[in-house]
């Protein structure tokens, strides 16, 4: 599946059951884990399993088997490993306790990496 059309599914699947402040970010040149990472609050650990349970849903209604799902139903943070795109979805505590975003954007790109290896080498 194209990844812009999965990132659609996920995002879709995520704002059916009324997500809250839903972000995307492009890690590609970060990772070779995956590509894009969408994050998405909900308000209690039920909405948090039930929002995740609606992506996996929605994946398998496209014939997508996600490779992975960790969390559970009590979870404040569950993920959903769709491939090129993983879904993050936390209780807003635990989202501003691990702040992915800033982690993430913080994070230098692979060819810096590369750059900075070469430098010290």
């Amino acid at each position: 599946m194209h990844i812009e059309t999965l990132k659609l599914l996920a995002i879709d699947a995520l704002e059916e059951l009324k997500a809250r402040d839903v972000s995307q970010l492009d890690v590609s040149s970060l990772t070779d884990v995956t590509d894009l990472m969408v994050i998405a609050s909900g308000t209690s650990t039920r909405h948090v399993a039930a929002l995740a349970e609606n992506v996996v849903e929605k994946a398998k209604a496209q014939g997508l088997r996600p490779k992975g799902v960790e969390g559970g139903p009590n979870a404040d943070w569950v993920l959903v490993d769709l491939g090129d795109i993983v879904v993050h979805v936390m209780l807003p505590e635990a989202r501003q306790l691990y702040d992915l975003e800033r982690l993430w954007a913080d994070l230098p790109a692979d060819s810096s990496l590369a750059t900075l290896e070469q430098t010290l080498s």
